[in-house]
């Protein structure tokens, strides 16, 4: 439900941010919300961009954080742990993508994901990430972009999983560094906040471990699986 309107507990929640957190960010006016009345609203859809931009941006110190703190959380719900690796498998990767732009990088990461038929509308997939990178370059410093839609929607894939491709040739793709993309990663989620929590835990990934040399040194899909699944441990801190 993109559209609906949080209340702060729900927005805390949502955002996976301690309630004093959210109240300094308020009266900074550092995120976005609206008065109505005594009351403090939040738009979904508002707060999905804002907390996407801000994980993309955000330094390795606080991606850690999140991902510690969010990972407590799953644990005391006991909700599923979020796993990079186990959203992906290799028939939705590919090490060869011929993509030489912007537009048709999109496209053949909506058709990769779509090799097993887990995109209910590829088209309509395909303008959903436009509309994103025009609101805001998913491509970060260090030649990676995360690829996810404009407005979350549960109904748009049969399950979540992660595409994962590798272009021929780096393209231009907006990134904060000004340097060529040519490893391109696609969230697709059903729930609502489990695209916050993949992204950050695939940025802390990017930040803190060497995943990005080892898949462009891996010679097919199942080495880059494989090195996500090293790095991720890594991360983890634990085996699986």
């Amino acid at each position: 439900m993109p559209y609906r309107l949080l209340d702060p507990d729900e927005a805390a929640e949502y955002l996976n941010l301690r309630p004093a957190e959210l109240e300094r960010l308020i009266k900074e006016g550092k995120i976005p919300c609206e008065k109505r009345g005594p009351r403090v609203v939040f738009r979904r859809l508002e707060l999905d961009a804002w907390a996407s931009r801000r994980i993309l941006r955000d330094n390795e110190r606080n991606l850690a954080r999140y991902d510690a703190q969010a990972a407590e959380r799953d644990r005391r719900r006991a909700a599923p742990e979020i796993r990079v690796a186990r959203l992906l498998r290799p028939g939705v990767m590919d090490a060869a993508l011929p993509a030489r732009t912007r537009a048709s990088v999109i496209r053949e990461m909506v058709a990769l994901a779509n090799r097993e038929g887990g995109v209910y509308d590829p088209a309509e997939l395909v303008e959903s990430l436009k509309a994103r990178e025009e609101l805001c370059s998913t491509a970060v410093p260090g030649g990676v972009a995360f690829l996810h839609p404009r407005v979350p929607d549960p109904y748009r894939f049969s399950e979540s999983f992660l595409a994962l491709g590798r272009v021929v040739q780096p393209v231009h793709f907006n990134a904060p560094d000004g340097q060529p993309t040519d490893l391109f990663f696609l969230l697709c989620t059903l729930e609502d906040a489990q695209h916050l929590r993949l992204l950050a835990r695939l940025c802390l990934l990017a930040h803190k471990t060497d995943l990005l040399a080892q898949l462009r040194a891996a010679p097919d899909v199942e080495a880059m699986l494989a090195a996500v699944t090293a790095c991720e441990r890594e991360v983890r801190g634990r085996p699986d």
